[in-house]
């Protein structure tokens, strides 16, 4: 697990202007990082739909020591429209991007099935490489990838965001330093406001590899304890779609710590009043909570009713800080050495528990997770 680069006091032990200050302190702090060396890290990007173009937007507008050189999608026309907007190079393949002169990394941004080959790829190209989470859906898979890491010696990091976040890694500091006393329980709630496309389900691994895979590395990170057994249960509830693939909408589970602690996780395909994330350690001493974000502070209060801001509606704009700050990490990590901010170990680890617990799910039974590895 990795502490976040120059983050300091950033539990949330005092009033809402300390959290605020402890999050412009983090944000500062990682940009002066990444300012301390010379030359900024050339990146390539390879997918270039929804997540690739936020990932281009942050290294173009926000992250001072590297600069966005070439870009590459299966689709010609989708490459060739973020090469216009970004003002970079187009690749026709992986091989012309890895080949360019002027890249350092590549950030592998396609669909799932391909990060394998596209991680041992850039590992033989000698180029640092950025993952989207997961490596993959298959544990061989992601050895595999590993092991060509390390036979380069290039750093990687995967891109689980949400460690990033300032009230995440808010919670995670207090659960970490002792503030908290002994860990007990960590609650997780993530429910998306509407299901993704159809097209996407079908080739996303299902809810516990795509969706809930976030909250299985959050549950690490938070209690800094490896999960080892795994009880999960799902239902198709409202989306006859989803039901028809044998996916959930709906899903439960909990995870057991090797120290004995309990983290469980609710999830949901659709949450109509908008994106609801919560964290929440819970100790012998005290409890850390990372709430959701409203789209803006308001609070209106008549005779009979009082009303706030809706909540932010999806992951693009409530997780905003957490790409930027994870762009400057990666950077800063890239061109300075050190530990990588979200090892390879920490990516496998996810996968193995979402493979629990679809198994958990489909057996109605307690998986651990030396059955999976």
């Amino acid at each position: 697990m990795v502490d976040f680069p120059g983050y300091r006091n950033g539990y949330w032990n005092g009033p809402t202007q300390r959290a605020t200050i402890c999050r412009r302190t983090q944000a500062l702090d990682l940009e002066a990082q990444a300012m301390t060396t010379t030359g900024k890290l050339g990146i390539a990007i390879a997918g270039v739909g929804r997540i690739g173009q936020l990932h281009a937007r942050v290294i173009t507008e926000q992250v001072p020591n590297a600069r966005l050189t070439a870009v590459y999608d299966i689709s010609a026309d989708t490459a060739a429209a973020a090469a216009n907007q970004f003002d970079v190079a187009v690749a026709s393949d992986i091989d012309e991007l890895l080949a360019a002169p002027d890249v350092d990394a590549i950030a592998i941004c396609t669909a799932t099935p391909t990060h394998v080959e596209l991680i041992i790829k850039a590992a033989a190209a000698g180029k640092a490489v950025f993952c989207e989470k997961p490596i993959s859906m298959s544990l061989a898979e992601v050895d595999a990838a590993l092991a060509a890491i390390e036979a380069a010696g290039v750093p990687f990091m995967v891109g689980f965001n949400r460690r990033f976040d300032p009230g995440h890694a808010s919670v995670q500091q207090a659960a970490r330093s002792g503030a908290l006393g002994r860990l007990t329980m960590a609650r997780i709630t993530s429910r998306d406001p509407a299901p993704p496309p159809i097209e996407y389900l079908k080739m996303s691994g299902g809810i516990w590899t795509d969706m809930l895979i976030h909250d299985f590395d959050m549950a690490n990170f938070i209690m800094g304890s490896p999960v080892v057994k795994v009880w999960a249960q799902g239902a198709a509830l409202f989306d006859e779609q989803i039901a028809a693939l044998g996916d959930f909408d709906t899903a439960i589970a909990v995870l057991t710590h090797a120290n004995g602690a309990i983290t469980t996780i609710d999830g949901s395909r659709k949450a109509v009043y908008g994106y609801d994330q919560r964290v929440e350690a819970f100790g012998t001493s005290g409890m850390a909570i990372s709430d959701n974000q409203r789209v803006n502070n308001s609070q209106i209060y008549l005779s009979e009713s009082s009303q706030q801001a809706p909540f932010q509606y999806f992951f693009l704009e409530r997780y905003a800080e957490s790409f930027k700050n994870e762009w400057l990490a990666f950077t800063n990590y890239a061109l300075n050495g050190g530990a990588s901010p979200v090892s390879g170990a920490d990516g496998r680890a996810p996968v193995a528990i979402a493979m629990a617990a679809a198994i958990s799910a489909t057996q109605g039974r307690q998986v651990s997770i030396d059955e999976i590895n």
